[in-house]
C-alpha cells in the first residue's frame, strides 16, 4: 500500500471522528453551534450487497419472510451487476478501509464474488464475507481462500439438526459442517494472505451463533468445538426479532442475552442504547442496485441517500437527505434506530 493512500485513509478518518464528535457537541450544546452535521469525509467502511435472494427461510430475517417485499421498488436487482461494483469500489478504494460483502441476502449467490474480493484486496482493502454456507464447495472455498478475503463469517446457529433448523430454515447442518472444512483445507493447501491491516496472515474463519431459546442449552458445547470443527473465532450475538411485545418463541429465557425486556406493562420492549450512532457517519450500505443506505437496518430503503449510478458518492453522503438522517438519529427518532443493535 503506498504511502499517499496510507495517508488518505488515515486522513479520511480523522476527518469522521472530528465530524462525529462536533454533531455530538452541537446536539448536547445546540445554542453553541447550530450549522452542524455537515460532513466532510466520505466512509470509512462500506458494505455491499451482491445478492438480495437467498435459499434459507429463517422466520426473523426480512428476506427470508419477505417482510419488506412491497417496500421495495421493482427494479431492485437480485444480483449486483459488474457496474454498480466497479463504480463503487472506484469511488471508496482511496477513503475506505474495510468492505463488507453482505447485507440481506446470500452473498455466495453472486457467481463473481470471488472476483469482487481480488478487486477490493488488490485495492488494498480489508474484506468480509457474511454467509449461511449452504452454497460453499470445495472449489468455491479455493476461489475465496486464492481471492484474498480477509474474513468470513459463518452462520451456525445449532448443533443438531433440530436447534439448526429451528432459525435456518431450508438450510443443512452438515453442509454448514462442510463448508467451514473446506475452508480449513483450502487455507491449508493454498498460499496465506496477509491481511492489510492486521499482522496475521491468512483467512480468518468466524463461526456466529444466534443466541435463540431453541440453541441456548448448546451454548457452552459450541465454545468447546468450534475449534474442532474448524473455525478459528466464535462469535454469539443477540437476535432482531419482529412481533415480540408478547413474546416469541426464539427469544432467550435468560433476558442478558435477549434485546428485549418485559415493561412494567408486561409488554416487551427493545432495550435502550445510547443514542448518536457511530456507523451513519463513518458508513453506508450500497445494494445490488446501487442504493445508497445510511446502514444495515434499514431494510426497507426507506431512507435512501440517492443511487450511486445516478450521483457520486461524495455528492450523495453529504446531500440534504443525508444530514437530516443523521441530525434525527442523533436524536433516535428514525424507526431504524429504535430497533437498532448497536
Amino acid at each position: 500500500m503506498s504511502v499517499a493512500l496510507i495517508k488518505s485513509r488515515f486522513t479520511n478518518a480523522l476527518k469522521c471522528y472530528g465530524s462525529y464528535a462536533l454533531d455530538r457537541l452541537g446536539s448536547a450544546l445546540p445554542f453553541i453551534h447550530r450549522t452542524l452535521y455537515t460532513i466532510h469525509h466520505l466512509p470509512t467502511f462500506v458494505s455491499v450487497e451482491p445478492a438480495s435472494i437467498c435459499q434459507l427461510h429463517c422466520p426473523a430475517c426480512p428476506v427470508g419472510l419477505r417482510y419488506h417485499k412491497s417496500q421495495i421498488t421493482t427494479h431492485q436487482s437480485q444480483i449486483m451487476p459488474l457496474e454498480v461494483w466497479h463504480r463503487t469500489l472506484q469511488q471508496v478504494a482511496s477513503t475506505a478501509h474495510t468492505i463488507q460483502f453482505y447485507f440481506q441476502g446470500e452473498p455466495l449467490l453472486h457467481p463473481d464474488l470471488p472476483q469482487m474480493i481480488r478487486e477490493a484486496h488488490d485495492a488494498g482493502l480489508y474484506t468480509i464475507v457474511s454467509t449461511n454456507a449452504q452454497a460453499l464447495t470445495p472449489e468455491l472455498a479455493e476461489a475465496l481462500v486464492a481471492s484474498g478475503l480477509d474474513r468470513i463469517i459463518i452462520s451456525m446457529d445449532g448443533l443438531t439438526d433440530t436447534s439448526y433448523n429451528a432459525y435456518r430454515v431450508g438450510g443443512s447442518l452438515d453442509k454448514t459442517k462442510a463448508a467451514i472444512r473446506y475452508l480449513r483445507e483450502a487455507k491449508l493447501s493454498l498460499p496465506l494472505n496477509r491481511s492489510v491491516f492486521c499482522q496475521r496472515s491468512g483467512l480468518t474463519i468466524e463461526l456466529q451463533c444466534l443466541r435463540l431459546r431453541t440453541n441456548e442449552h448448546e451454548w457452552r458445547e459450541f465454545k468447546r468445538v468450534y475449534k474442532s470443527l474448524g473455525a478459528d473465532r466464535l462469535v454469539f450475538k443477540t437476535a432482531q426479532l419482529y412481533d415480540y411485545a408478547h413474546g416469541h418463541p426464539l427469544m432467550p429465557s435468560d433476558p442478558r442475552y435477549s434485546r428485549y425486556t418485559m415493561g412494567s406493562d408486561g409488554l416487551y420492549h427493545r432495550k435502550r442504547l445510547h443514542r448518536g450512532c457511530l456507523r451513519v457517519w463513518s458508513g453506508v450500505v450500497i445494494t445490488t442496485n446501487g442504493e445508497v443506505l445510511p446502514c444495515c437496518y434499514d431494510k426497507a430503503h426507506t431512507y435512501a441517500y440517492g443511487n450511486i449510478m445516478t450521483a457520486p458518492l461524495a455528492e450523495l453522503f453529504t446531500n440534504d437527505r443525508a444530514k437530516a438522517f443523521r441530525k434525527a438519529a442523533m436524536q433516535e427518532t428514525p424507526q431504524i434506530c429504535q430497533e437498532c443493535w448497536r
